[in-house]
């Protein structure tokens, strides 16, 4: 017997998938945004689906800033294009 997938819901699109399947978005106390890949990093996350459209949706949205009560600026969400896109 298989182990249960753990599901998390995107901040865009508001479906559940798997969290391997997703990006987690991690706000560490005093720190900037950060993509976590290691999906263990300590803070307030955040999870998104790998794919453009649910980026730009988010991003339209504010998502981001609405989740971690913060301004975001656009090299982070440059980075982050860069890394759904490979």
């Amino acid at each position: 017997m298989g182990k249960k997938p753990i599901l998390r819901r995107c901040i865009a699109c508001l479906e559940q998938k798997d969290k391997l399947e997703m990006i987690r978005i991690v706000k560490p106390k005093d720190e900037d945004l950060q993509i976590d890949l290691s999906g263990k990093k300590n803070g307030r996350g955040a999870y998104i689906c790998k794919s453009e459209e649910c980026l730009n949706k988010a991003i339209k949205s504010k998502k981001f800033e609405k989740n971690f009560e913060i301004e975001i600026n656009k090299e982070f969400y440059d980075s982050l294009k860069e890394y759904i896109l490979g």
